[in-house]
């Protein structure tokens, strides 16, 4: 699932990001970045396998934007809902 929402976001596809996001937590819409995403580099999963129903991912975005090259670094929370996994919210993984 990470790795799809990251693609979406390289193409911007924000269809596929709101419907892969758990509505609890949605926005009412989902907006284009402004910054050309570089790569990605999953850094650390716990649980989200087949019999589970959540799971956290950390990983580590490169992007460039009008600053220059940049990298956002996050811990995804996801959960499984109607069988799918949907983003449920993220937090920086120096402050968890």
């Amino acid at each position: 699932m990470m790795r799809s929402r990251y693609t979406a976001f390289v193409l911007g596809r924000t269809d596929h990001l709101w419907r892969t996001w758990h509505p609890r937590t949605r926005p009412m819409s989902v907006e284009a970045s402004d910054v050309e995403w570089t790569g990605l580099t999953v850094v650390d999963v716990v649980a989200g396998g087949e019999g589970d129903d959540d799971g956290v991912v950390e990983f580590e975005a490169r992007y460039t934007g009008a600053e220059g090259p940049n990298v956002m670094r996050e811990r995804s929370r996801f959960e499984r809902r109607g069988g799918r996994w949907t983003y449920v919210a993220g937090s920086d993984p120096a402050s968890d």
